[in-house]
């Protein structure tokens, strides 16, 4: 993502007035895992809201005492036509993938595992962990790449430092630091951003470019709009600057953005397609490749789409029931 900078990044201190456009996206609470589940805080996808850019899902959770909830354990499951993005503030998690990928997800680390056409992956808790906190990001595959091979790439960003300012970008680039990690996705921004106390953090941005600010660990503003803890700012295209304030502690954020997908999406389950007989066949195949359910006549010749996986360990998700009615296309 080639980001024009015509002003330099720094840390001052003062009150912005609020951004036009600026909506402000609450987090639904949703348990991740079973009885002793780890509550994760949703604000992508929302119904007013199901793409920034192509960024297209956003789970917030922790700090987590594993001890007390069991942390992540989220058995083997599918994927197709996204990219799913893990990165920890703390803690660790074992990631397993269908493609032959094995690592150690840590924090300051990208692990981004593209699914293409389809995978299946497990995400572990790492028996060290004591407290489990991050992010875990899905973009949605444009058209031109959806149905590409899987993939894996680890990558550890270097931080850049400005006054005020310290910004790890795991995807794109902002404030002269360009992630090398092939997306298969145009203009895509992923960053981790932390604020001095007090200070605020102007960034230039793309105008061409909707962006989207977590405000991770306490509340913020977002060119002047409150943004409470854990909730999801969203500034549409046309903001060439970004104007990020913290209170009087230390902040940290993260950052989102990306050219607007221009394609819409149907998204259920961990599957996006493009309408609702795609995602009814994606469900279809994987009940059958894992044995769930018989395979079907429809389905013969076609090659398989989730891959094998190691042996054991532990046993993989089944697809929830379809509903009633029929998906819808959003974008």
């Amino acid at each position: 993502m080639t980001n024009p900078e015509p002003r330099p990044a720094e840390g001052v201190l003062g009150d912005q007035p609020p951004a036009a456009g600026t909506e402000v996206l609450e987090p639904r609470l949703v348990p991740l895992g079973g009885l002793r589940a780890m509550t994760v805080h949703r604000t992508l996808p929302q119904r007013q809201r199901s793409l920034v850019g192509a960024w297209c899902f956003l789970d917030h959770y922790g700090p987590d005492d594993v001890a007390a909830t069991g942390g992540m354990q989220v058995a083997r499951h599918p994927h197709t036509g996204l990219a799913t993005v893990s990165w920890l503030f703390s803690g660790r998690i074992e990631h397993l993938d269908s493609g032959g990928n094995a690592a150690t997800v840590r924090p300051g680390e990208l692990n981004l595992m593209i699914a293409g056409r389809g995978i299946t992956h497990q995400e572990l808790s790492d028996r060290s962990t004591s407290t489990l906190h991050g992010v875990q990001l899905w973009y949605a595959l444009p058209e031109a790449t959806r149905f590409s091979e899987n993939g894996f790439v680890h990558h550890v960003p270097e931080p850049v430092h400005r006054p005020g300012l310290t910004a790890r970008v795991f995807i794109g680039a902002l404030l002269g630091s360009v992630s090398p990690v092939d997306t298969r996705t145009p203009d895509l921004l992923g960053a981790e951003l932390l604020l001095e106390a007090g200070a605020t953090a102007r960034l230039p941005v793309r105008a061409d470019c909707e962006h989207a600010v977590l405000a991770e660990d306490r509340d913020v503003t977002v060119g002047g709009t409150p943004v409470a803890h854990r909730s999801l700012a969203y500034v549409p295209p046309g903001t060439e600057e970004l104007v990020l304030g913290a209170g009087d502690a230390p902040t940290r954020v993260v950052l989102l953005g990306g050219v607007p997908l221009g394609e819409q999406v149907v998204m259920w389950w961990n599957f996006v397609g493009r309408d609702h007989d795609e995602v009814v066949e994606y469900r279809r195949r994987y009940q059958a490749e894992l044995g769930f359910e018989p395979a079907d006549p429809r389905d013969a010749g076609k090659p398989a789409l989730f891959g094998d996986f190691p042996s054991g360990q532990p046993a993989p998700l089944p697809a929830p029931p379809l509903p009633g009615s029929r998906l819808v296309p959003r974008g």
